[in-house]
């Protein structure tokens, strides 16, 4: 499973990367986390707002800072 975290960098983005790794950590699953900043790459997602959270390149969530249980039930469905 490859978990995108799409943002410019800004403190949302970072606090929604580091909830998701502690999600994958707490549940025990295996996964890679990739921080993607570069505004090129974003747009190609269809993002407007950031941060994202993309799950095997699919765009599951947009300008939101997710709770742990909200990213746990994304990771689980996809």
């Amino acid at each position: 499973m490859v978990i995108k975290v799409l943002g410019s960098g800004c403190k949302k983005c970072q606090r929604l990367e580091t909830r998701i790794k502690d999600v994958l950590r707490k549940e025990n699953i295996e996964a890679q986390v990739e921080k993607v900043t570069d505004m090129m790459e974003i747009s190609a997602y269809n993002v407007l707002s950031t941060p994202a959270m993309v799950i095997n390149d699919k765009v599951v969530s947009s300008g939101k800072l997710l709770e742990n249980e909200e990213i746990s039930a994304l990771i689980k469905a996809n």
